[in-house]
């Protein structure tokens, strides 16, 4: 008789946000493995439960070690409920070690939907929620970020990023620099929190007042994703090109300005510019 793993999430603030079916699986569940077990007891003792079930911690240091210990007691019957410090598990949180393990081993997973920091914030902020994107954290150091939000200058999608407190000014800044400082934001803390407070405006304004007030909590960063280019006629990137030409720039030298810029092809352009020469 096989048993379950579910992956549950758990509030991110305000513990009414616990649903009826948390509550009944943090009792029942005989194996509970919680990111850090004393956030999951007093968890239990806010949300004025007794859990049964074995406690186990389960956290980055561990997940991969752990999760066969884990999937034994699936594999002989038993429940295994995979919580995190707050929302969704595996999602920038343990889990998804011991979900593809799982599913190696041909054991049912299943999840007990919950609070998601990333959907809160996304609905939130004001900003287009049809296509989106997680990134996660960014990267800590500073060349390494800058070249992670270059490469995400012309994403379309909302972007929604995790930040540490103590990096929120630096990571909006570089942000302001890759995307614009006028591209639509919304700086979103403490979510569902007492303090809760969503800041919104364009990325340079955001910078700004990061750097001059000290934002604390928990903090998600959405952006929007970039605008469409206006796509030029071939005239008018010929027009261009040949004006470059008239400037003393070679003519192969000057299509392959013009058509990185514009994001075409180069024997194309070359040979539009060639006949109108």
């Amino acid at each position: 008789m096989t048993g379950r793993l579910i992956l549950a999430g758990t509030p991110i603030g305000d513990v009414e946000d616990a649903s009826p079916r948390l509550r009944r699986l943090l009792v029942e569940a005989d194996v509970v493995a919680a990111e850090d077990t004393r956030r999951l007891h007093a968890l239990a003792g806010r949300l004025e439960l007794k859990m049964t079930g074995k406690v186990l911690s389960y956290h980055e240091h561990n997940e991969s070690a752990r999760a066969d210990e884990l999937l034994d007691v699936v594999e002989s019957g038993g429940t295994v409920l995979i919580v995190t410090d707050a929302g969704m598990p595996s999602v920038s949180d343990p889990g998804y070690r011991v979900v593809t393990r799982a599913i190696e081993r041909g054991l049912p997973v299943t999840s007990a939907p919950g609070p998601s920091a990333v959907l809160t914030a996304l609905a939130v902020s004001g900003l287009p929620t049809d296509r989106f994107c997680f990134e996660g954290f960014p990267p800590r150091k500073p060349g390494e970020r800058a070249r992670t939000f270059e490469l995400l200058a012309d994403e379309r999608r909302t972007m929604v990023f995790f930040e540490s407190p103590h990096r929120v000014d630096q990571t909006l800044a570089a942000m302001a620099q890759a995307f614009g400082a006028d591209r639509p934001a919304a700086v979103c803390r403490e979510l569902t929190k007492t303090y809760e407070e969503v800041l919104r405006g364009g990325l340079g304004e955001l910078a700004e007042t990061a750097a001059q007030e000290q934002l604390r909590g928990e903090i998600s960063i959405v952006v929007s994703g970039a605008p469409q280019r206006e796509t030029a006629t071939t005239a008018e990137l010929v027009a261009e090109v040949l004006s470059r030409v008239a400037g003393g720039e070679r003519l192969k030298e000057a299509v392959a300005g013009v058509a990185d810029a514009a994001g075409v092809h180069k024997r194309e352009l070359y040979a539009a510019a060639l006949a109108a020469k």
